[in-house]
């Protein structure tokens, strides 16, 4: 490595991932290293801490403030010689837990690509023409496609086709435009992928075009992360290096044919079998698919290079299908909502509602849509990346060794915990010492979500979200210092980590932010719409199956509904996807509904700050919950609007 290389930066070079959710900006603390001092013969250096270059004003103020002694920031480190770096297991990146899967549902099988068996007059002395003109004239009379066009690699295809044939072939026409594909005699098998590539997750569904059959499913972790885990840090690192779309796409170019390989041996068939895919994803995603610059997309008026339906060549993308394979993307609404929302509406098909429905896909970036039948408005909220572990104090994916659900006793506060990775709850009676599957690691979104609202229920803290006074004097779970309260939900003996998993003051707030964000965004649609309530909410996308509806309606995170009218419908773009594979004239409803959902720019909507601040509350400052009523404790003054101070951010006013 050359002196003064970035610490993160060259660990990600030699292969080594580590965490770094704010894209090296010295504020997520997530990539967390320590230096071994010492002669190492092993490795032939000698390494020690003034090895990386000093510590910076930023890095230290960051450290002080978050109790950081011993460590380094890897993305505030330089590398100014031989140096032994030791990467601790919560600030290693790892493979998430993959909860996204295809549901079933009824679909109506009309592929854009279809196989015709046909055969073709054998050539003769004074025949006129070629065998392209001889297919062409059998198609005509035997199906009735006229018209048609072949690809070029499907034209090298035909000859040896039509000799290994006996001059029947089977022939793949897409759209009755053009002719894919050609292979000797009666042939099966002719196959596509619908993809939803997320900022996290990229999911692949491997189907059938003749049945419709789902013949497999696989995912994969987005490999962009290791250049920002969210949108803005990856559109922030295309517009700053010089070969940064090109790198964004040869990323996910690059998980896309491994998934395809896995997914075709997995389904038994082959890459020659893969005539057609559909891909979705937010408009950052579907940019850097299509190798699109997604500059336009870092701030106001966040343009988009394509918002429309496109159809591209899978070998112009890099994409290893068979080499005549076709690439169709849905449609995008905005610039931030894209074409994956759009792809959600399809499965969920909300514009066919008579009752008042929100599909809510939470992510980074939330995408919302209020309506039914007379109308439907959408927006997106920006909910930062707090749900996905940022932001937290112990905060981290959905990986083993994450909290992903929790309960407080109302009495002693001793918590009861799921990690995932181990089987059952662990409470608070459980033998010591813990297995090593029990241990924690720290605490993933939907852990947080329940801890948050399991906190509100018994008392630590109020409806402003702030821990009670008497809170430290009723457990010891509950701690007090310089910095604020913290509670303490996995003790340091029972983490993995050798430190205590605490919920602290912050966590709780960044929590307030992002649920105030969704939440309010929620209600102006619903007030745009000129609807009084809302009657069914779906909540959409790998992070939405996880959430417990009841959690979530108990800290605010989405408005009041009756609870069994709260639904997690799974990854509906990926569903969306296949939908629009397996369907084109789903195709031609995408588009219609891109235009005929109205868009939102709520975060300008004059009344966006007032409603902000009183979503804050628990679960909120002003609106009824009665689908709640026998649930929550009863409101505290620290949740009306009018005692909050206000908070200008980056991106909008927030309130503390």
């Amino acid at each position: 490595m050359p002196h003064g290389a970035n610490l993160l930066e060259a660990a990600r070079q030699l292969g080594v991932e580590i965490e770094s959710i704010c894209g090296g900006r010295q504020t997520c603390g997530k990539c967390q290293v320590s230096v071994e001092a010492g002669a190492f013969a092993k490795h032939g250096i000698t390494s020690a801490e003034d090895h990386l270059s000093p510590v910076g004003q930023v890095e230290a103020d960051y450290c002080r403030a978050q109790g950081i002694h011993g460590r380094r920031l890897a993305c505030a480190a330089e590398v100014v010689a031989d140096v032994l770096i030791v990467v601790p297991e919560e600030s290693q990146a790892r493979k998430q837990v993959i909860a996204k899967a295809a549901v079933e549902r009824a679909i109506e099988v009309d592929p854009a690509v279809r196989a015709v068996y046909v055969v073709v007059e054998a050539a003769h002395m004074g025949s006129h023409g070629g065998d392209w003109e001889r297919l062409q004239a059998a198609l005509i009379d035997q199906w009735k496609l006229s018209g048609l066009k072949i690809d070029p690699f499907a034209l090298r295809e035909l000859q040896p086709a039509l000799a290994a044939g006996n001059h029947a072939v089977t022939v793949s026409v897409r759209h009755e435009h053009e002719v894919l594909h050609v292979q000797p005699g009666y042939a099966e098998g002719a196959c596509g992928l619908a993809i939803d590539v997320g900022t996290t997750t990229v999911v692949a569904h491997l189907c059938d075009l003749r049945t419709g059959a789902l013949l497999a499913t696989e995912a994969t972790m987005n490999p962009q992360v290791r250049y920002g885990e969210d949108l803005m840090s990856r559109v922030s690192y295309a517009m700053t290096q010089r070969q940064g779309v090109e790198r964004l796409h040869r990323a996910i170019v690059h998980a896309l044919n491994e998934l395809a390989e896995r997914a075709v041996a997995a389904g038994g068939r082959t890459l020659e079998d893969l005539l057609e895919a559909v891909i979705v994803g937010n408009p950052v995603m579907h940019h850097l698919v299509l190798g699109l610059d997604p500059s336009g997309l870092g701030g106001a008026p966040f343009a988009l290079a394509l918002s429309a339906a496109a159809d591209v060549k899978a070998r112009d993308l890099g994409l290893r299908f068979h080499p005549a394979a076709y690439v169709h993307t849905l449609p995008c609404i905005a610039g931030h909502v894209g074409a994956d929302h759009v792809a959600v509406l399809l499965a969920e098909a909300p514009q066919m509602a008579d009752d008042t429905v929100l599909i809510v896909d939470v992510g980074t970036n939330a995408e919302i849509s209020v309506g039914g039948r007379s109308g439907m408005a959408c927006a997106s909220s920006p909910t930062g990346p707090a749900f996905e572990g940022a932001q937290i104090t112990h905060g981290q994916r959905a990986a083993p060794g994450a909290v992903e659900r929790v309960r407080i006793d109302p009495v002693t506060f001793e918590p009861r915990l799921k990690v995932i990775g181990h089987e059952g709850w662990i409470e608070p009676q459980t033998e010591r010492p813990l297995p090593p599957t029990a241990r924690s690691t720290g605490i993933c979104g939907s852990g947080i979500i329940e801890a948050v609202a399991e906190l509100f229920l018994a008392g630590v803290i109020d409806s402003g979200g702030r821990f009670a006074d008497d809170a430290a004097d009723r457990s010891p779970r509950v701690r007090r210092d310089g910095r604020g309260a913290a509670y303490v939900l996995v003790e340091a003996d029972d983490s993995a980590t050798g430190s205590a998993i605490v919920v602290a003051q912050n966590d709780v707030r960044a929590i307030q932010l992002a649920k105030a964000a969704l939440y309010t965004g929620a209600k102006l649609l619903l007030r745009h719409q000129g609807r009084p309530a809302i009657d069914r909410i779906l909540l959409a996308g790998a992070f939405g199956n996880t959430i417990d509806p009841r959690h979530a309606m108990i800290l605010g995170l989405i408005p009041d509904a009756p609870l069994d009218r709260v639904l997690a419908v799974g990854n509906a773009a990926g569903d969306g996807a296949r939908l629009a594979l397996l369907n084109r004239g789903l195709r031609a409803e995408a588009v219609r509904l891109a235009g005929w959902v109205e868009h939102v720019q709520i975060a300008t909507d004059p009344e966006f700050q007032a409603e902000f601040v009183a979503a804050m509350g628990l679960p909120h400052a002003v609106d009824a919950f009665p689908h709640l009523a026998d649930t929550l404790p009863p409101p505290s003054p620290a949740a009306r609007p009018s005692q909050r101070r206000k908070v200008v951010g980056a991106g909008a006013s927030r309130s503390a």
